[in-house]
């Protein structure tokens, strides 16, 4: 059994047990007052017993944690007052990921794995549109249409509506109102660059749990120009974390974590969420713990997290809360509540007289109760903190076991191909040109689960027919023909970017 982590010094030593980690847990504090530096704290801890980790970057200053620390005389200093005798430095392995492909091994995912649920919210739709958007995945799975990447869903999108009035009897009503509102969000987030997260090769959630030499690899996600888009920035975690929770096994008390998720700017998550996209949360987070995951949300307050979520959360750190105005104050209110009070000292007061790197700790005994609380310095991390150079990054990229795993994509048929082939058998000609060399990735189609159901008997037999001759009179017209350049380049066949 794992030797508990040792996070913190105070009166005593403030220690968190390997075996209750997976009871997920909340670092929270102020802007500039040490959250950081806890994250890594922690990160570093779990890596050393093995733990692999998921960690998302969003100020580009983490990527450090690979190198072995050394010559900070704020580290030293805090090393000689806590009395670390046995304190030495380290670095860690990394492995670097990035939706955009630029600071890391790109990260991607099929239309189909990401679900309507959670693509309607990236696209801000609103309740009548969400709905729509389901009933498009529902006909595409139906008629075994693959649905890997945007142009794939845009093609489904131009069938629903030039065919509204044949499919409301089997799916329900649809409007153009509604279908024209997901082409325009679907134009805008490509617009974002988010059209590089859909597609293949698929990250596989088996690669981001791997130690080496024993330490558990910390998988860093770059998240700094993907913060530019919030809502996208949550709702690719919370697609991860769906993943985890759907992919990986029961595994009950295990006496260390298998895996350990880290989600900063965590108020993102909840903020405007719809309320089934809520209960879906609380959901994961109740029970992904017997999956052997845990989850720590990273954010400025506790009352940034709903109370269902909160409740879960079991080892707590809280860094300084300024109280100046009246909201604040009721934030401070909500941090000390979250406590088990120590008597030795006012919660409430403490957390508004913490200094930088200080903070109030409470963690889960083996009995799963909650610890009273402590008020703690954080122990100094054993990597560097200052970021590594681009030269440093690709070094380690290109020594990673996923180096050239997921770099190149791979577009393979999918309901877009299959569609203009049926419109050039219907029409009697090529209606578009294909995606340079897509025949030939076509020819490595990886095995993913996002094959669909088979198709029901109670479909119309024509129906794939009728959606190529929609997709035809779409490109027939202007919006058709601008439609071709987002998704295929120009028409001389230079890609937007």
């Amino acid at each position: 059994m794992a030797d508990p982590l040792l996070i913190a010094k105070g009166g005593t030593d403030v220690t968190i047990l390997p075996e209750m980690i997976n009871r997920h847990g909340l670092i929270a504090g102020a802007t500039g007052t040490g959250k950081t530096v806890t994250l890594r704290v922690i990160v570093e801890s779990l890596s050393r017993i093995g733990v692999p980790v998921f960690l998302a970057d969003i100020k580009g200053d983490l990527s450090g944690i690979a190198m072995e620390g050394g010559g900070n005389p704020k580290i030293d200093e805090r090393i000689k007052k806590l009395g670390l005798t046995g304190f030495s430095y380290a670095g860690y392995p990394v492995i670097f990921r990035d939706l955009f492909g630029e600071n890391g091994h790109p990260v991607r995912t099929t239309i189909s794995e990401l679900g309507p649920l959670l693509l309607g919210r990236i696209l801000d739709l609103n309740e009548t549109q969400a709905g729509v958007l389901s009933i498009i995945f529902r006909v595409a799975d139906d008629n075994g249409l693959l649905l890997l990447d945007l142009k794939d869903l845009r093609a489904m999108v131009t069938y629903v509506s030039d065919h509204a009035a044949e499919i409301k009897g089997t799916y329900g009503n649809v409007s153009t109102s509604s279908t024209g509102a997901i082409q325009r969000a679907l134009l805008a987030l490509e617009d974002q660059g988010a059209d590089q997260f859909f597609g293949e090769p698929a990250l596989e959630i088996d690669d981001l749990i791997r130690t080496a030499d024993g330490k558990g690899v910390i998988n860093l996600f770059a998240a700094e120009k993907l913060m530019q888009s919030p809502k996208l920035y949550s709702t690719f975690l919370l697609w991860l974390l769906s993943e985890l929770y759907e992919q990986l096994p029961e595994e009950g008390d295990l006496e260390k974590p298998k895996f350990v998720f880290f989600f900063d700017e965590a108020h993102l998550l909840f903020k405007d969420a719809p309320k089934a996209l809520e209960e879906k949360i609380v959901q994961i987070v109740r029970l992904i713990r017997s999956k052997g995951v845990g989850i720590y949300f990273i954010t400025q307050s506790p009352s940034d997290i709903p109370e269902d979520v909160l409740g879960q959360l079991g080892n707590k750190v809280q860094h300084a809360l300024r109280a100046t105005t009246p909201n604040e104050e009721k934030a401070v209110r909500t941090a000390a509540r979250s406590f088990r009070q120590n008597p030795a000292f006012e919660t409430e007061k403490a957390i508004s007289e913490l200094g930088i790197g200080e903070a109030l700790v409470s963690i889960l005994d083996k009995q799963g109760s909650p610890t009273p609380v402590e008020r703690a310095f954080i122990v100094p991390p054993t990597s560097r903190l200052s970021p590594l150079s681009p030269e440093e990054r690709k070094k380690i990229m290109a020594a990673s076991p996923d180096a050239g795993k997921y770099d190149t994509p791979v577009d393979r048929e999918s309901a877009y191909e299959k569609l203009a082939a049926r419109t050039e058998a219907v029409c009697g000609g090529p209606a578009v040109t294909q995606r340079k060399n897509s025949s030939e990735k076509s020819k490595k189609e990886p095995v993913r689960k996002t094959t669909p159901r088979s198709r029901k008997e109670d479909q119309p037999a024509e129906i794939v027919g009728d959606i190529a001759v929609s997709v035809a009179r779409s490109i027939g017209t202007q919006v058709g023909r601008e439609l071709v350049r987002g998704l295929l380049g120009s028409l001389g066949g230079t890609k937007r970017r």
